[in-house]
């Protein structure tokens, strides 16, 4: 089964700090529930893995993720991931990912991805809606967690960001010069909980179903 997401998402952090972060594949990994870089095999490819838990049963997928192309010029990146489980189930994703500044904001920035995903095996039952449907919740919380963790890093000398703390600093009345507080970095579950995910696409489910009878 193969299901195809086109998403954007506006992120109140900079360009560059958001590239910088994107291409860092640890950092980013970690962005995502459940999943981590376990070992670096290449400068263009990566093994790591994704824990799902239902109840008291935990699933571990393995896989590789390669960098198929990075251009930061355009800051594009494009990646191909593999994995499988111990019960025969497997997934492949083809991921292009670029960051595009905010014309009207250069505080601000957008992420935007198209995916290919191919799901085999037990999870390909679930069916192309309830599959998007996962997707969309752990995207948005991958992406939140981006956004964090991007606003944690140091911004550029002279970047609209740097620009922005020196003239809020100022309008304050505080000193430009001293650092400004940096956010803390967010705290992300090291497993997908399965169970709240089902329970969350129920109450959708029947979120829709009353608002059709309505």
């Amino acid at each position: 089964m193969e299901v195809k997401l086109d998403k954007q998402y506006p992120l109140d952090v900079d360009a560059a700090r958001a590239w910088a972060l994107l291409t860092d594949l640890k950092a980013t990994a970690n962005c995502m529930p459940g999943a981590e870089i376990t070992e670096q095999l290449s400068e263009t490819s990566f093994k790591g893995g994704v824990k799902v838990k239902v109840g008291p049963a935990v699933a571990q997928f393995g896989g590789t993720v390669d960098v198929v192309e990075a251009v930061p010029a355009e800051r594009k990146m494009v990646l191909r991931g593999k994995g499988a489980d111990k019960g025969g189930s497997s997934a492949s994703m083809d991921l292009t990912a670029i960051i595009t500044a905010d014309p009207a904001n250069p505080a601000h920035c957008v992420l935007n991805g198209q995916a290919a995903v191919i799901v085999n095996g037990k999870f390909a039952q679930f069916g192309g809606r309830m599959m998007v449907q996962v997707s969309d919740m752990l995207l948005a919380q991958f992406v939140e967690n981006f956004r964090q963790t991007a606003l944690t890093l140091p911004a550029a000398e002279g970047s609209p960001a740097a620009s922005t703390v020196a003239a809020s600093a100022a309008a304050s009345g505080g000193d430009a010069a001293a650092p400004a507080a940096v956010p803390k970095a967010p705290v992300v579950a090291r497993e997908i909980n399965g169970l709240a995910i089902f329970w969350a696409l129920v109450k959708s489910w029947f979120g829709g179903l009353l608002g059709k009878k309505a």
